[in-house]
């Protein structure tokens, strides 16, 4: 993807805070450009500072910030950056949230609830953001939250192919966790040609992350479940469900997520469950203390590059999801 000037004379700006600096730096490698000169630091009360040390007047500019913990933190940090960019000029500011943060949280499920997804697209479009760009939202609709163009990328290929790779597709079958991953889940039978099962869930109002019944529709027995999510958080609904798929008779229970947040113990639940392995993307950072030996990451810098490029070019993003990538929505 080399020499981006003999393309076109406007400038590609690749930006980047300081939350995930192993995928910033793939993705400036993937692009051939260097990522802009940027200082930024946290005063003592824990206010932050951010400065560009060259100009980004005119620039088309890509910021790539992943909502980690501290996501709050980040997610702040991204917004400063934004408001620089504009105030200093920038001709377009594209927003790059690998993780769309507070994503979860899209509807009104009880009285006296915000609905934070919608107030994250509001901040980033009062900072400045024209443009945004992210891969696999928790729920298709929050692409309607921000006033703006959204590129909404999937990582469906980038994963399956990995399976295929892997496993025997003639003794698959893809699992959905619960009723809203149905589409997501058809997808993946299309790819790999495999059935489908249907898990069942019915959760506690009353405590979060906590789930209190598993039953499966579709015949599991004596075949590899290939349990497909968008995040493992915990990593405890996901262990449950795997749990009920041995218990139905499930040979092997492979899990595939976009994000691995990986929060409190779900390295050691998920290690000291019969899964056999959890294939995730690095969309969000892992520490080395959340690794585990079950745990494989693959990398979505390149799809960030392509999406990247074709949105400097003025090309098509909806593109990269024909045949080779379809989409889920």
């Amino acid at each position: 993807m080399a020499d981006i000037e003999t393309v076109t004379s406007k400038r590609l700006l690749l930006v980047a805070g300081r939350s995930h600096p192993q995928l910033a730096e793939a993705v400036s490698r993937e692009l051939g450009v260097e990522i802009a000169k940027l200082s930024a630091y946290d005063f003592a009360n824990g206010e932050i500072f951010v400065r560009f040390e060259e100009s980004v007047r005119g620039a088309d500019a890509f910021v790539l910030q992943s909502h980690t913990a501290p996501i709050n933190k980040w997610i702040m940090e991204q917004l400063l950056i934004v408001d620089a960019l504009r105030r200093a000029s920038a001709r377009r500011i594209t927003v790059i949230m690998p993780y769309y943060g507070y994503a979860r949280q899209d509807k009104k499920h009880r009285g006296r609830e915000p609905i934070s997804a919608r107030l994250m697209a509001d901040l980033l479009k009062t900072a400045g953001a024209d443009r945004i760009m992210t891969v696999d939202l928790h729920t298709a609709q929050i692409q309607g939250f921000f006033d703006g163009p959204v590129d909404h990328l999937v990582a469906i290929k980038i994963l399956a192919d990995y399976i295929n790779s892997k496993t025997e597709r003639n003794n698959i079958t893809v699992v959905s966790p619960d009723s809203g991953r149905v589409r997501v889940a058809e997808k993946w039978t299309d790819i790999l040609g495999s059935p489908l099962a249907i898990i069942h869930k019915r959760r506690d109002p009353d405590v979060p992350n906590e789930v209190k019944m598993f039953e499966v529709v579709g015949d599991v027995a004596g075949r590899t479940c290939v349990l497909v999510d968008d995040m493992i958080d915990t990593g405890g609904t996901i262990a449950k469900a795997a749990e009920t798929l041995f218990d139905n008779g499930a040979k092997d229970v492979i899990v595939t997520a976009t994000h691995g947040i990986l929060s409190n113990d779900a390295n050691t639940r998920l290690q000291n469950s019969r899964i056999s392995e959890v294939i995730v993307t690095d969309t969000l950072p892992i520490a080395e203390e959340s690794k585990f030996e079950k745990l494989t990451v693959l990398s979505v810098a390149p799809l960030l590059a392509t999406a990247v490029l074709e949105v400097f070019r003025e090309g098509s993003v909806t593109s990269l999801f024909d045949e080779r990538q379809p989409s889920l929505f």
